[in-house]
């Protein structure tokens, strides 16, 4: 059991039967009264963030949230489908548990679900990504000053937001978490 006293940013525990994770904490000693502690915590599973205080001596059992890296083999339209890499077992996940994480992944590439108690709740996928481009526009001198940016369609169908200098097959370099163009691979 975890209490509130010891709870950290990033620590993930049981409250009310919900995952949560600590997003901000601090100690409060009033002037009068006994110390608490305010909490900023987040469902995992929800995504909702709740304001709550609690007094230091209150405890929670932690959450063991595990990770497990899958490939991505394909959409049949209504499932996604992914390959255990250790198992080769199967697993099948609706479009509302994946959302839109697979914008930059490829088929075959590899991503880390996240679950609690058995249960699926997210798909990471790596962190960066290299994507060919598809469909973009030629960029044409003189346009600005500077930092213009045009759209570009890469591989998996995903618009990105690119230089002037990128050109129709260059292979780039995105952030997956942020959707944003790092580089020229």
């Amino acid at each position: 059991m975890i209490s509130a006293g010891d709870f950290r940013n990033g620590l993930t525990v049981e409250i009310d039967g919900n995952v949560c994770q600590i997003v901000e904490f601090q100690h409060v000693k009033p002037g009068k009264g006994a110390a608490f502690v305010r909490t900023k915590y987040k469902n995992v599973i929800t995504g909702s963030v709740v304001e709550k205080s609690f007094r230091p001596t209150e405890k929670f059992p932690p959450a063991h949230i595990e990770r497990k890296n899958y490939q991505y083999l394909y959409n049949d339209g209504d499932l996604y489908n992914f390959m255990d890499e250790e198992t080769y077992d199967q697993l099948a996940l609706a479009p509302d548990v994946i959302g839109d994480s697979l914008k930059f992944v490829r088929e075959n590439d590899v991503v880390t679900m996240v679950s609690w108690n058995g249960n699926i709740f997210a798909v990471e996928p790596p962190m960066f990504v290299e994507l060919e481009v598809t469909e973009c526009e030629p960029g044409e001198k003189g346009n600005t000053a500077t930092g213009a940016t045009k759209p570009c369609t890469v591989e998996t169908g995903a618009v990105v937001y690119v230089p002037l200098f990128v050109n129709l097959g260059d292979k780039l370099k995105i952030d997956t978490r942020t959707g944003e163009y790092l580089s020229r691979v």
